[in-house]
């Protein structure tokens, strides 16, 4: 079969993002030149940019910075280790032609009609892996360079002792200990802003009545959390299901089990996220979330719970 990646966006010029994005996953050795080829400043010559991609941090007169996707998880990596930029403007006949061209290399474009919704985060994308596709492992970072990261970290750690032997201080471990502490706790800040906002929007992803299926909602939210979860390969999370109050104890313990794996199973098959770090717990009606109305549809939900 065919390797193929399907993209799921909610808006124009987020669905070109992730095309991008795919392209990545499938040729992760493609340098910025290779992308340029693959996808021509030509596709979009009426937007009004001179460029479908820039390096990260470029500005000039042929780059209008303002028209890039600039934050952090919307750059692309190169094969190199470099970061590029993707335009931000693309018309409806513009988008089209990218679409078209995507084909070639495997990439296929959903509609996204669920964008006007309220799902997950506004203006995000995700990818689908059709036909048991696995995208190829990133390669290491070149190793060419790492000698002269040796010699700056060496030069560093020199300068520090040469400075507190000269003031006398014999406590260097110390103050080491303080910086990684006070890295530790600006890293554990921003994961946590970021988990709170993917748990309120997965929180309030609904399931249907009586039904297991993913909502939508929740697989949007999902990518998100995947992508904190490989920044931070540490946390492990419990999926918890949960019903609405009516019909058969039984069959509703059953049900919300059936919920928690179905995000367990998505994040692993389509997101790659280690089986290991995963547990599904199915908790039925036993924890609603409206206790005024047991019928209520936000009770149908699934939740997460950070356990390391």
């Amino acid at each position: 079969m065919v390797n193929k990646v399907r993209v799921y966006g909610k808006a124009q010029n987020r669905t070109a993002l992730g095309i991008m994005h795919a392209y990545m996953v499938m040729y992760p050795q493609a340098t910025m030149e290779d992308i340029k080829k693959a996808f021509p400043d030509e596709l979009n010559p009426d937007s009004g940019v001179k460029k479908n991609f820039v390096k990260a941090g470029e500005k000039g007169t042929d780059a209008n910075w303002d028209g890039f996707f600039q934050k952090e998880d919307e750059l692309l990596t190169m094969g190199d280790g470099s970061q590029v930029a993707v335009v931000k403007m693309w018309t409806k006949p513009s988008f089209d032609r990218l679409v078209s061209h995507a084909a070639q290399y495997g990439i296929e474009v959903a509609q996204f009609e669920a964008a006007d919704k309220g799902f997950g985060q506004k203006g995000s994308f995700r990818l689908e892996y059709l036909n048991g596709y696995v995208p190829p492992a990133p390669a290491a970072p070149a190793k060419s360079k790492m000698w002269l990261w040796i010699l700056i970290a060496a030069v560093v750690v020199i300068a520090i002792l040469a400075i507190l032997l000269a003031r006398g201080c014999n406590k260097q471990p110390e103050v080491i200990t303080q910086e990684k502490q006070v890295v530790t706790v600006v890293h554990d800040t921003v994961f946590l802003q970021q988990i709170e906002e993917i748990e309120k929007n997965f929180n309030a992803a609904e399931f249907e009545k009586g039904k297991a299926d993913l909502p939508e909602a929740a697989k949007f939210v999902l990518h998100d959390l995947a992508k904190v979860m490989e920044k931070n390969p540490q946390v492990k999370l419990r999926l918890e299901g949960h019903t609405s109050a009516e019909g058969d104890a039984e069959f509703n313990q059953k049900l919300s089990e059936s919920r928690a794996q179905a995000a367990v199973d998505f994040l692993i098959s389509n997101e790659g996220v280690d089986a290991s770090r995963l547990e599904a717990v199915g908790l039925g009606s036993t924890q609603l979330k409206n206790t005024d109305d047991p019928m209520a549809p936000e009770n149908r939900r699934t939740e997460f719970v950070v356990v390391e």
